[in-house]
């Protein structure tokens, strides 16, 4: 299904998951392509990010840092999209900017949200390794992890949009790092692709015993993205002055942990105290105005030059973002996950 002048697609949330969602929680359908005001562009998207953020905006109750998704209105998402009309005197017809046009063919804007893009080669890239989610990761592990050489850090969920540029960046910073992911092909690829010391299968039952073998010296750095057992095979090798980033806990968003996972407040507290960890958690929206130059910067050199990979996993077609985003929330992803909506 492709795009058209005159239709916008659309996929609308229809009820509140439980649990998972599913496809029966949103619906796809069409509506008339809107028409700018004075001070307003039309943007076609071409791009469509996939974040597990997505998830909690999908809860009547939202996010500290942005409402919910109201029922019957177009799921949220950060885009790459080209202008198809300005009324607005900073934007011209056919420019490629990044934005917030959500999961839609179309979308107005006053421009206040709006990124040129310029001539990027891969303008999909802003809405990943050169975008938000490698901003995370940028952000967390420098700023608040402060990784030295020699130390150890792991990161779960290591061949995400995310986990990957941390253990990436960690290593530029002399560090041993040691990803946690989902499956065998994936820790392969994050030792054998992205330059991890060593990678563990989240799904092994013995993976509390591998982590402390593959940390004989203890943690000293631990990028939290996940939480649940992840956390609780981490915790008891967290060394005295640890500092954990937390930018995300993916394990908790669909509720179900909440419910059978056990009690880890009192085992949490007791390990922050003794031995004196720092746990920060951060939202990213708060850093873009002191530090994004900065990480642009450097993240635009260090993909130049071939000391970080980006590894996109693109899925064709917006009518395919449902069952993606649900993937993405099972750990199908490799990389970041976006939607091709329209050829750029």
């Amino acid at each position: 299904m492709s795009q058209r002048d005159t239709v916008n697609r659309r996929i609308v949330l229809v009820n509140r998951p439980s649990g998972l969602p599913t496809t029966q929680d949103v619906r796809f359908e069409e509506t008339a392509v809107p028409t700018p005001d004075e001070g307003q562009v039309l943007l076609r998207t071409l791009y469509l990010s996939l974040d597990p953020y997505m998830r909690n905006l999908m809860d009547e109750a939202g996010t500290s840092y942005a409402p919910p998704v109201a029922l019957g209105a177009p799921m949220v998402g950060g885009t790459v999209s080209r202008v198809a009309a300005s009324r607005h005197p900073q934007f011209r017809i056919g420019e490629v900017v990044l934005g917030n046009a959500g999961w839609q063919d179309y979308a107005l804007s006053d421009g206040k949200d709006l990124q040129a893009l310029g001539e990027m080669a891969r303008p999909s890239l802003a809405l990943g390794g050169l975008g938000m989610p490698a901003f995370t990761a940028y952000v967390g592990l420098l700023d608040i992890g402060q990784p030295q050489a020699g130390e150890t850090v792991v990161v779960a969920a290591a061949t995400g949009a995310v986990g990957s540029v941390v253990g990436q960046i960690a290593k530029l910073k002399g560090a041993r790092v040691v990803g946690i992911a989902g499956g065998a092909d994936k820790c392969r690829h994050a030792v054998e692709e992205l330059g991890f010391d060593v990678c563990l299968d989240r799904h092994d039952p013995r993976l509390a015993e591998q982590l402390a073998a593959a940390c004989p010296d203890g943690i000293d750095v631990y990028f939290e993205n996940v939480g649940g057992a992840v956390f609780d095979a981490v915790l008891p090798l967290l060394n005295i002055g640890a500092r954990v980033p937390v930018c995300g806990v993916i394990a908790h968003y669909n509720g179900a942990e909440r419910a059978s996972g056990p009690d880890r407040l009192a085992q949490t507290m007791t390990a922050l105290l003794q031995k004196r960890i720092r746990m920060q958690g951060f939202i990213i929206l708060d850093h873009y105005g002191d530090r994004f130059e900065t990480f642009s910067r450097e993240m635009g050199e260090w993909v130049a030059e071939g000391r970080v990979k980006l590894h996109e996993d693109v899925v064709e077609g917006l009518e395919n973002a449902p069952a993606a985003f649900i993937g993405l929330l099972e750990g199908q992803n490799l990389g970041k996950r976006v939607v091709r909506v329209a050829a750029a």
